[in-house]
């Protein structure tokens, strides 16, 4: 498996040498790159490893460009640049790593799910077909066979039964600033159980690209209005990076179920 793993306030590093003995393994190398792009450079982090006898490469890209997750903002992230960078890497399967704000009451923070689809009413185009008509299906938008091997190792490592709710729609806001309480009472209505600003523009791209891909999302907070305790507590983007960077135990099952 040569998987590609994208992470953001979600996944700030990819600390592979603390955690990959527990699953008897070991980092044989590891290389940071600068890939050129025709949409701009890239900083990957390329990973050989080795995993009970097994050789893989897991190769790493911080959507923001950071190693803080405080870096490019998330409306001007560059997702053409990332993933033809992803693609020239030859991955076979891209893993996404999301912080959201929960608006779900089955979603409680700390929780980490699955988006099985997502919304974008942005108005905001992403697609590398600026030049000519070309529509791509995303009907079915993350690869299934990963979201059914994500969704058992989610349930195992986090102790929850068959009648768990494990899938959710993403509903993609623009920002930077975060929702209002109205607005977070709109997206519910029309079918969003998590907000974000990034991830659906990716998971865009990887269909034009045809490159699987699919999202764990961390529950690091509830959307604006949801916090039953507080309704009307304000967010703070280090607090949200804060509380997504303490549920990574899961995160990390995923990691080493998709290159098992």
């Amino acid at each position: 498996m040569r998987l590609g793993v994208i992470g953001g306030t979600g996944l700030i590093n990819m600390d592979l040498s603390a955690k990959i003995g527990a699953v008897g393994g070991e980092v044989a190398r590891a290389d940071d790159l600068l890939v050129d792009t025709p949409f701009g450079p890239v900083p990957l982090r390329c990973f050989s490893l080795v995993i009970q006898g097994e050789s893989h490469e897991l190769i790493f890209l911080q959507r923001h460009h950071s190693d803080s997750g405080h870096g490019c903002p998330p409306h001007m992230i560059n997702h053409k640049a990332n993933m033809t960078a992803m693609s020239q890497s030859n991955v076979d399967a891209v893993l996404s790593v999301c912080s959201v704000g929960a608006i779900a009451s089955t979603f409680v923070p700390g929780k980490v799910g699955i988006a099985e689809q997502y919304v974008d009413f942005t108005g905001v185009a992403t697609t590398f077909h600026d030049d000519e008509s070309t529509f791509t299906s995303v009907t079915v938008p993350f690869d299934e066979s990963m979201n059914s091997v994500l969704e058992g190792v989610l349930r195992e490592v986090q102790g929850f039964d068959d009648n768990e709710i494990m899938r959710y729609t993403y509903w993609l806001t623009q920002g930077p600033q975060f929702e209002t309480v109205a607005e977070v009472d709109a997206i519910e209505g029309l079918g969003g159980d998590m907000v974000g600003m990034t991830m659906p523009r990716e998971a865009k791209l990887a269909c034009e690209l045809t490159v699987p891909y699919a999202a764990v999302c961390i529950s690091s907070n509830w959307a604006a209005g949801r916090d039953p305790l507080d309704a009307e507590k304000a967010l703070n983007h280090e607090d949200v990076s804060a509380q997504a960077n303490d549920r990574l135990e899961p995160v990390w099952a995923c990691i080493f179920a998709m290159l098992g």
